[in-house]
């Protein structure tokens, strides 16, 4: 993957107002010549994140959560490849995603192209939507994260964080996770999307712009089929009109899991 300079050897000169923690430069595949990640030592609360994001960006790091704590480790103990990524913007969304849909749906279905639609200039603000995503996750509350770290990584983009540390969690669907955030750059576009948080092999994202009618949101589970199919071939809601009425139509979060 092409790389913007790395801020993450700089940390502690940059400024940042940061909890204990420590950078994660070796992981399960070996170790790199630099730093992946930043990663708290203790668990996030609400507002980390937020605080985070007002002041990283500047210095090229972006937050994201990440949970330690669903039986697999923290990210010193996942697959992380940076090295074997392709960088997202030499892919174009809709190929990506018909190319996944011709591999995973009934040979009859053709590929019904992308959801038609654009984040309105009435849409809430994405990274404020992202924030109370967040907090909501962290508020202690219960949720799908069972031992949330934050965690900053080198990335211009929400979109290119899985690519960024080279994160494995989809390898049975797609192992170049760059193809996966080429997919995640088109949403940021169109529906106002952040990566937020990052499991072994889950993915959270939040959605300022989320589809607020039943065909939109029929149109948006075919490009989550072809993103993500355990979803749907595992998940509660077995088909795209079912998946799209109880976890698409306006709903401020998507989560991905793959097997």
């Amino acid at each position: 993957m092409a790389t913007l300079p790395n801020p993450l050897p700089r940390l502690a000169s940059l400024g940042l107002h940061l909890p204990p923690g420590g950078l994660v430069d070796a992981t399960d595949d070996g170790h790199w010549q630099e730093p992946l990640l930043w990663l708290a030592d203790g668990p996030a609360a609400p507002g980390d994140w937020a605080a985070l994001r007002r002041t990283a960006p500047a210095v090229g790091l972006l937050p994201v959560v990440l949970d330690v704590g669903a039986g697999h480790g923290g990210p010193e103990l996942w697959e992380l490849l940076p090295g074997e990524m392709s960088y997202p913007g030499d892919h174009d969304a809709e190929e990506v995603l018909e190319e996944f849909w011709d591999e995973c749906a009934e040979e009859d279905a053709d590929w019904p192209g992308l959801a038609v639609t654009e984040v309105a200039d009435a849409a809430p603000d994405p990274e404020s939507v992202a924030s109370d995503i967040v907090d909501s996750l962290l508020d202690g509350r219960g949720g799908p994260l069972k031992d949330p770290r934050l965690a900053l990584v080198p990335a211009r983009r929400s979109a290119d964080i899985p690519t960024a540390i080279g994160w494995m969690g989809p390898a049975n669907h797609e192992s170049d996770t760059g193809r996966l955030s080429a997919v995640l750059r088109s949403w940021e576009d169109r529906f106002g999307i952040r990566t937020v948080a990052l499991g072994f092999d889950t993915l959270l994202v939040s959605v300022a712009a989320p589809p607020t009618t039943l065909a939109e949101a029929e149109e948006l589970a075919a490009e989550h089929f072809a993103f993500c199919p355990d979803n749907i071939w595992q998940g509660s809601d077995s088909t795209l009109r079912a998946y799209a009425e109880h976890q698409l139509l306006n709903q401020p979060a998507w989560h991905f899991w793959w097997d």
